[in-house]
């Protein structure tokens, strides 16, 4: 075991604050603690979620839940068809009495940002957020300008509704670190949420509990919990079998399997271990691989799913047996 991984006592610390956060989250989304422990592996393997679900599942209340729960700053997009990339990024502006050009940052510049509604903005405009979530930078008029750290998008869209919208191309898929979905909620958490209808907005109550120090604090400690070579190897079969799989035009690329480690390492520390089981891999390959399939257009005309397909993989693969722990 190396001398920089993970003690088990530091897990045991990261696993409980995980967990407060989980517990702060839940008080606006009820009945959701599996996506919201997602969502925050996602923040905390400092990458970027994309939310796709029916109207009214919660997507936008379950993201100001997350920014609320962190000390920092956090923005909202409300992504249309006529929002023009200067619109996120920002402008810079001729100041006449000092004779020079300021940038005035736009609403992208925050701790976390909640794209809303984002397969709605032109091509030209989600290109420019592309730029932001992969380099943590934007440049205008030939300047860059960091967005700091930590940062995260939210982003969501409606699967429903396509008059309108555009399609996110594979390329800005394969950015977004997990897509999952937030689902209706129970029948225990709907009457819990209907008897407080008067409340509009639950978020709005959310005291933050961590500071962008300690998120970023957080993401380069979960970066020491131990990942034995047998579970990379298995990351790397199961890899392999995505591009070999016949529906698949385009399987999943070697940032797939590095964007899966990341977040095993999370998940890891999330549930108090030092250390990547085999298992944590099962957890995540839907959320982290699934929108990264190219299927074939004969295949998915036939029906075929990325869902079904990586739990075909799952169940074929086997799992490394051995010892993994640090």
């Amino acid at each position: 075991m190396s001398t920089s991984t993970m003690t088990p006592e530091q897990a045991a610390w990261f696993a409980q604050t995980f967990d407060r956060l989980v517990g702060n989250v839940g008080q606006a989304v009820l009945g959701k603690s599996q996506v919201i422990r997602l969502a925050l592996t996602c923040m905390l393997a400092e990458g970027h979620l994309l939310l796709e679900d029916a109207p009214g599942t919660g997507k936008t209340a379950m993201a100001r839940a997350i920014a609320a729960s962190v000390q920092g700053t956090h923005n909202r997009i409300q992504f249309t068809p006529d929002l023009l990339p200067s619109d996120v990024t920002g402008v810079t502006i001729y100041d006449q009495n000092t004779g020079k050009f300021d940038f005035h940052q736009g609403p992208i510049f925050a701790s976390i940002v909640l794209a809303d509604e984002i397969n709605r903005a032109s091509p030209k405009t989600q290109s420019a957020l592309l730029e932001v979530m992969e380099e943590g930078q934007v440049t205008v008029d030939g300047v860059r300008h960091g967005v700091g750290n930590p940062f995260m998008v939210i982003a969501t869209q409606n699967p429903i509704e396509q008059a309108g919208t555009y399609r996110l191309p594979e390329a800005q898929l394969d950015r977004f670190l997990m897509k999952t979905s937030v689902g209706y909620p129970d029948h225990a958490s709907t009457v819990e949420i209907l008897s407080g209808s008067s409340v509009k907005d639950r978020s709005k109550a959310l005291q933050p509990l961590i500071t962008t120090k300690a998120v970023t604090e957080m993401s380069a400690l979960a970066h020491t919990v131990y990942t034995d070579t047998a579970v990379l190897e298995y990351v790397s079969r199961l890899a392999e079998e995505t591009r070999n799989a016949p529906e698949a035009r385009i399987g999943v690329s070697v940032r797939g399997a590095l964007a899966l480690v990341r977040c095993t390492k999370v998940w890891a520390a999330a549930h108090g271990r030092n250390y990547v089981l085999p298992d944590d891999v099962k957890d995540l390959a839907q959320p982290v691989w699934a929108h990264r399939f190219v299927l074939d257009p004969e295949a998915e005309f036939a029906g075929a799913q990325p869902d079904i397909i990586l739990g075909r993989i799952l169940s074929d693969v086997a799992a490394p047996q051995e010892r993994v722990s640090a």
